[in-house]
C-alpha cells in the first residue's frame, strides 16, 4: 500500500513512464560522464582550445548560471515528462541517443581544457564567485569536455519547450535565454571551449533526428493499422 501511495504522489508530478525514462537518462548520464573515466584516465587527452577561447575573459560570476543549470534541467525535464507521450518519448529517447554520442567521444576522443583554467590557488580569497569556482574546479576534472554535457542538457530543455503545448508564452523564450546563459557560462568560467558548445547542440539534434524516425506509435499509445 505504501508503494502505491508513493507512486500516486509521483504521478502527480509527471506520469510514471516519464519517471522510468528519467531513471534511464540518469543511469546513462552517470555511465557516460563517470563510467568512462576508468578507461580513459591513462589515455592521451586532446586539447581543442582555440585562440578565441584564450581571448575570452574569465568571469567567475557566470558560475552562478553554470550551477543554476541544474535547476533548469529539473524544471525542463519535468515539463517534458508532463507533456504527454508524443512529446516525452521522442525527447527522452533523443536525449539518451545524444548521451550515447557523448559517451563515444569521451572514450574515443578524450579531451581536456588543461592550461585554460585559472589555478585554484589564485581564486582563493577572491570573493564568493571565485570561491565557488575554485570548489567546482576541485570537484570536476578537466576531462570529458567534448561535447559539453551542460550544453547538451540545456539544449534538450529548450528543444522540449518548443514542443510543449498549453504553457505560458514566456516559457520557451525563458528556456532559450537560460540555455544561452548556460552556454556562455561554460566558456566564461573556463570549464569548456567553444567547440564543446557546438558538440553538445549537434549531439542533441542528431539524437532528436534519429528518435523522430523511430517507430514510437506503440509507445505513444497509438494502435497500428490493421
Amino acid at each position: 500500500m505504501e508503494g502505491i501511495g508513493v507512486r500516486k504522489q509521483l504521478s502527480k508530478i509527471m506520469p510514471f513512464y516519464s519517471w522510468i525514462m528519467l531513471t534511464i537518462i540518469l543511469f546513462v548520464n552517470y555511465l557516460a560522464y563517470f563510467g568512462t573515466r576508468p578507461f580513459t584516465t591513462g589515455l592521451k587527452h586532446y586539447s581543442m582550445v582555440s585562440s578565441a577561447d584564450v581571448a575570452l575573459p574569465f568571469v567567475p560570476f557566470f558560475m552562478f548560471f553554470y550551477v543554476f543549470a541544474y535547476v533548469q534541467w529539473i524544471i525542463g525535464f519535468v515539463m517534458i515528462g508532463r507533456g504527454g507521450r508524443e512529446v516525452a518519448f521522442p525527447m527522452f529517447i533523443g536525449e539518451v541517443i545524444a548521451k550515447g554520442i557523448a559517451l563515444a567521444f569521451f572514450v574515443f576522443l578524450p579531451t581536456t581544457v588543461e592550461g585554460l583554467r585559472p589555478n585554484v590557488e589564485s581564486l582563493q580569497g577572491g570573493g564568493i564567485w571565485c570561491e565557488l569556482t575554485a570548489r567546482i574546479f576541485t570537484m570536476d576534472a578537466m576531462d570529458n569536455c567534448f561535447p559539453s554535457i551542460h550544453c547538451l542538457e540545456s539544449w534538450v530543455c529548450f528543444r522540449g519547450a518548443l514542443k510543449l503545448k498549453k504553457l505560458p508564452r514566456w516559457y520557451a523564450p525563458t528556456m532559450l535565454v537560460m540555455t544561452l546563459l548556460v552556454f556562455a557560462s561554460t566558456v566564461l568560467v573556463k570549464q569548456h571551449v567553444l567547440i564543446d558548445i557546438v558538440g553538445g547542440v549537434a549531439a542533441v539534434e542528431i539524437g532528436l533526428f534519429i528518435s523522430g524516425r523511430l517507430p514510437l506509435r506503440r509507445l505513444n499509445g497509438e494502435k497500428g493499422s490493421t
